[in-house]
């Protein structure tokens, strides 16, 4: 098994990783600061080579041909949100990768410690995200919000999904959240504070929800408030590898298992069926149960869950 030793986190001093450039002069200030080149200049560089990226994969039409034949119209497809979000996945960490030679640092400095794949962190995250999700729906079934009607596949079938999801959703969650809690929360962390940066890409990130058919604007409070707690499992573990296994098994929870809206989306391939029934603040409505205003305390209980398992000394070791 991978070592579990705790990187720098997201946000902290990189003194020790980062080189200190001189600011002697009006230039140089401008352009660089204690911790070398200044976290705006980072931040624009890295969308930037995103953008040039992603842009440049658009262009290649026969794999957008190929993306488009998976895809079904207002419909979630294990392959085609495997094959969608992986790339974005991949896209998204070799712009951290050119990073790393710009910033002469580690992607252990972007909350990514490689010696800590599929790890510990990794393992503990998986049961904690689809354990927080069923505490949501059995509030929701205690209120008589929420039944399930029988299973939707079964056997050798059941399995291929519940596999293909899963690597779906891995990826999900390493693009999401290595997107706004990996190199952007680092950067912008050494610019104006872990938390104040935190509290920023997790507006923007509830904002994007708003893009999914289906969200209301409380599923998009929700999903900031996600971001909230997968920064504060980031702050007490140093490594997003928990929070990309928390988001994996949420959503693989929501979409296959269970067989709920997820953002407003229904997914093909799901385990059980599942009704809602009542009014939208306790259902969700047409969003999912992640639109439901039991979300809110669901995820408190969720961040001291992770303030119990590890305690803030444990961030230093």
């Amino acid at each position: 098994m991978a070592s579990d030793s705790t990187p720098n986190i997201a946000g902290t001093p990189a003194s020790e990783t980062a080189p200190v450039a001189p600011v002697s002069s009006g230039t140089n200030r401008f352009f660089f600061g204690p911790k070398g080149l200044r976290a705006g200049w980072r931040i624009l560089i890295f969308l930037a080579i995103c953008t040039a990226l992603f842009v440049g994969v658009g262009r290649i039409k026969p794999l957008q041909h190929f993306l488009q034949s998976l895809s079904v119209k207002n419909t979630l497809t294990p392959l085609s949100t495997l094959a969608g979000e992986g790339i974005s996945a991949l896209l998204v960490l070799a712009a951290a990768g050119i990073m790393t030679f710009i910033d002469k640092r580690s992607f252990a400095d972007y909350g990514l410690p490689m010696n800590q794949a599929f790890g510990k962190r990794f393992w503990q995250g998986l049961p904690l995200g689809f354990g927080m999700l069923s505490v949501l729906l059995a509030a929701i079934w205690a209120l008589h919000g929420f039944s399930l009607t029988g299973l939707a596949v079964s056997g050798a079938t059941a399995v291929k999904y519940g596999l293909l999801w899963a690597v779906a959703f891995f990826f999900v969650g390493v693009f999401e959240d290595f997107s706004f809690r990996g190199y952007l929360q680092s950067a912008l962390g050494d610019g104006i504070g872990f938390w104040p940066a935190a509290l920023i890409l997790a507006v923007i990130f509830g904002a994007l929800h708003l893009g999914n058919s289906g969200e209301a604007a409380f599923g998009a409070v929700m999903a900031a408030s996600f971001g909230l707690v997968s920064a504060f499992s980031l702050a007490r573990t140093g490594s997003l590898w928990m929070s990309f296994a928390m988001h994996l098994s949420w959503d693989w929870g929501e979409t296959y298992f269970y067989g709920t809206p997820d953002s407003g989306i229904t997914a093909t391939g799901h385990l059980f069926n599942a009704s809602f029934h009542g009014r939208n603040w306790l259902t969700g409505g047409t969003v999912g149960p992640e639109g439901s205003w039991l979300v809110l305390p669901t995820l408190v209980v969720w961040a001291l869950v992770i303030h119990f398992l590890f305690p803030a000394k444990q961030a230093a070791k």
